[in-house]
């Protein structure tokens, strides 16, 4: 879900001029706050929360909105089932809204993931006009970047960097992971991190203290991937001042589990291949999309291909493993357009691999350090795993793929290993707490794209259920995280949030799927 998918200054007014008081901010149009030397080295001792101002955090690549925003951190509890134990600290922007006029209710976002970097969101979520009618609050969740501490696991992303060259689920690739994660959880745990206190249940209350720290009376939510399930804990654990909530891509608490990967993957799939098929330039140009990509996916499982490509960002090539497993992970993680993955399925069976071997080069390019690992693995370990053997995952996979060999249908699509992963991982199983539905009369919107393969549109419908105020919308042709990618998607979130129990749907219904690529036989 790591797709970015996976893994887009005015005067504020109203209830928002409380923010600018508890933040300690300066006036619109003056210098942000960069100058302060509030300590932020390290974790201390648990206290109650609390918002303490201070610069914003230096990013690699300069981030706009952060030259007007409002920064500091949070200092919450790192375990608030033991009192007295250390504080730890997360970082807070405040964005200003472009509106002179601004709406009184400011919009927090709560990133993907679990353990995605949160302020990398901030160009995708401004362009879609989150900040447009009203302030747009951003943290960074537990273990984020530029919290303290940081769970970054740069071990694993140098495996990661190196796995292109390997067999995607072979033992010689399960090692050096396993590897990875022992040396990142040894060293996160001997400088005190308690990594049973990285879960939905913590991250809800920090957003919950964060309302309060900020005396915001009311506010709304907006949560993609992860985000959504963790919107939706949050709803659910502390309901006092939410107006709305808006989801997209939702992965609702009781419905994410390992085996349940497979049925995004093929939801997705099989929309596209649907949508090929009512496309007549499509269908006749492609007319065995699932045959040969089934026949890919064997062939290349038992015969992996192994090139020397060079990476999208140029240098010198680097070797890559093409098998059947790398395929699914690739159409999975949307490392290649939609619009092209017709002509990508079909050069491949013609013996030209080229666009899936640069999508798989494009994943030595990763930089170390940028995703919280250690949330990722103590949620995953803790609240998807648990009550579901490595054998739920495989009849799972052969349920949704029958076609495909016994090697991939046993790995859930980007979670290989991960069974193994947890046993090291070693946190506590969190599955009562965390899968139960959310009821709710407050306001609701669900976005997902018909595309998507990692959170399937028909979780959406499921979670709404229980929500007695929902608002169900689908996009044609769009994959993970669908606001940033659709104009129409951002107009259905902007009237949302005007009146959310009557948003205007009606961009929807005329919307078509980006034309897919015709390359000539």
């Amino acid at each position: 879900m790591a797709e970015r998918s996976f893994h887009i200054g005015a005067p504020v007014a109203g209830a928002a001029l409380a923010l600018l008081a508890a933040l300690g901010a300066t006036p619109a149009g003056a210098a942000p706050p960069h100058t302060d030397t509030t300590d932020i080295s390290g974790p201390g001792t648990a206290a109650a929360s609390r918002f303490v101002p201070g610069p914003c955090p230096r990013t690699p690549e300069p981030i706009e909105a952060l030259a007007t925003a409002r920064c500091g951190v949070l200092e919450v509890p790192e375990n608030r089932a033991r009192p007295g134990g250390r504080t730890i600290r997360l970082a807070v922007a405040v964005i200003p809204p472009v509106s002179a006029k601004p709406a009184q209710d400011p919009v927090v976002f709560m990133s993907g993931g679990p353990g995605g970097e949160t302020f990398d969101d901030i160009p995708f979520l401004v362009s879609s006009g989150l900040n447009r009618d009203r302030e747009l609050i951003v943290m960074a969740q537990r273990g984020n970047l530029y919290d303290k501490p940081n769970l970054a696991c740069p071990e694993l992303d140098r495996f990661y960097a190196r796995s292109v060259g390997l067999p995607s689920y072979a033992p010689q690739t399960e090692r050096p992971m396993l590897d990875a994660v022992k040396q990142c959880r040894d060293r996160l745990t001997a400088d005190g991190t308690d990594l049973s206190a990285y879960n939905s249940t913590e991250n809800a209350a920090d957003f919950a203290d964060l309302r309060t720290a900020l005396r915001i009376k009311q506010w709304n939510v907006y949560g993609h991937s992860y985000g959504s399930n963790l919107a939706l804990t949050y709803l659910r654990l502390h309901p006092q001042g939410i107006r709305a909530v808006a989801l997209d891509s939702a992965a609702p608490a009781p419905y994410v589990s390992l085996p349940f990967a497979w049925g995004s993957a093929r939801e997705g799939l099989d929309n596209l291949y649907k949508a090929c098929a009512s496309d007549p330039r499509c269908k006749s140009r492609y007319p065995d999309l699932e045959r040969t990509l089934n026949e890919q996916v064997r062939k290349l499982e038992a015969q992996p291909l192994t090139l020397n490509v060079r990476p999208p960002r140029g240098g010198d090539p680097v070797k890559v493993v093409l098998d059947g497993g790398a395929l699914v992970e690739l159409l999975v993680a949307k490392a290649i357009p939609f619009k092209d993955v017709p002509a990508a399925i079909d050069e491949l069976g013609r013996g030209r691999p080229e666009r899936f071997a640069r999508a798989r080069a494009a994943g030595s390019e990763q930089v170390a350090g940028q995703t919280a690992h250690g949330l990722t693995q103590s949620v995953v370990c803790s609240e998807w795993l648990p009550d579901h053997s490595p054998s739920d995952v495989l009849k799972a996979g052969r349920e949704a793929f029958p076609e495909w060999p016994e090697s991939v249908q046993a790995q859930a699509p980007q979670l290989a290993f991960q069974d193994q992963m947890c046993r090291i991982w070693n946190v506590p199983d969190r599955t009562a707490t965390q899968r139960v539905a959310t009821e709710s009369a407050v306001p609701t919107l669900f976005i997902n794209g018909t595309f998507d393969m990692k959170t399937g549109p028909s979780w959406a419908r499921k979670a709404a259920r229980t929500l007695s105020h929902s608002t169900t919308v689908e996009v044609p042709g769009i994959g993970h995280w669908v606001v940033p990618q659709s104009p129409c998607a951002q107009k259905v979130l902007a009237s949302f949030l005007t009146r959310p129990t009557a948003p205007d749907t009606g961009c929807v219904a005329g919307l078509r799927w980006e034309p897919f690529t015709i390359t000539p036989k």
